[in-house]
């Protein structure tokens, strides 16, 4: 009989049975918006819009619509971002360092948070012994921060994907957070001392959403659905929200006048913390250090 794995990263713990959490001036969400940045291979599967071309060589209908993003998507999305104030936490992949430096250069002019996520959008975190990941990991981390000159703080995974030794080796190299775990409206501790979970979302996701249908309307109409009923649910204390974005996907002409409407309500919001990724992790972990130290001193 086959052993099954328990999960060990975290313990279960409802919602309803934790100390309180406040943001920073009252707010009682903190929302960021989540942009991926990559780069995908121009010979491997990946994404796909239409699966009928997906495994050729080349699939030039895929990967042409994958690269609408860097050519031309994250330049309407980044006007969207600017119009309404927003600085974006950027899940960028390593190899977009060396392939798209107009990229890094336009993001690092408006102070965006950088987030490793894996060297290329083709290749899953999957299937590495701890070693080959301790020196992959190395390597990514090690582009982005020579590229950005800012070592990033947190952690996105292809495809949302880690081994189980990743937490670990990611602490090993300084970083504090991932975003891989979409279980929950609040940041968490992981038991891997100094790493946190910080929400992030499948579901209030553009690639998701339109890629089932949803049309530009009803994706405004999530994003307020979702930001009513947590600001709802932070009475007593706060919550998280993530909008993830990918620009192939909301940078599209068509959609541009939909992310610009639900920005504009975001931004509008008088108990908003409107906010990036980096400073959600750092404001959780005061918090626990304060907590700390308060129940010490009793």
């Amino acid at each position: 009989m086959t052993k099954t794995a328990e999960n060990e990263l975290f313990p279960y713990s409802p919602i309803t049975e934790r100390p309180p959490i406040t943001w920073p001036g009252g707010a009682r969400v903190a929302v960021y918006i989540g942009l991926n940045v990559e780069h995908f291979l121009v010979d491997r599967p990946s994404t796909s819009i239409w699966p009928g071309t997906a495994d050729l060589v080349p699939d030039a209908l895929n990967y042409g619509w994958r690269d609408y993003g860097p050519r031309v998507g994250v330049w309407r999305t980044i006007e969207s971002l600017d119009r309404h104030g927003v600085r974006a936490s950027v899940l960028l992949n390593s190899a977009v360092a060396d392939r798209y430096p107009q990229i890094i250069r336009a993001g690092l002019e408006r102070d965006w948070a950088w987030l490793a996520h894996g060297r290329t959008n083709s290749i899953l975190q999957a299937g590495m012994t701890r070693d080959e990941e301790r020196r992959f990991l190395t390597d990514v981390v090690g582009t982005i921060a020579a590229a950005t000159g800012r070592r990033p703080r947190g952690w996105m995974g292809p495809g949302l994907t880690e081994t189980f030794d990743t937490p670990a080796l990611l602490a090993e190299l300084g970083l504090g957070y991932v975003l891989d775990w979409t279980n929950d409206d609040q940041p968490y501790e992981l038991n891997v001392p100094g790493m946190l979970s910080v929400p992030y979302s499948v579901e209030l996701n553009d690639l998701l959403l339109f890629g089932k249908g949803t049309s530009g309307p009803e994706f405004v109409r999530i994003v307020k659905d979702q930001y009513e009923q947590l600001h709802a649910d932070s009475e007593h204390s706060g919550r998280v929200m993530a909008l993830a974005l990918h620009p192939f996907v909301i940078g599209q002409p068509f959609r541009a006048r939909y992310l610009d409407e639900a920005l504009e309500y975001l931004a509008a919001r008088p108990d908003i913390w409107l906010t990036t990724s980096d400073e959600i992790a750092e404001h959780y972990r005061r918090t626990l250090a304060e907590r700390a130290q308060s129940t010490g001193s009793a």
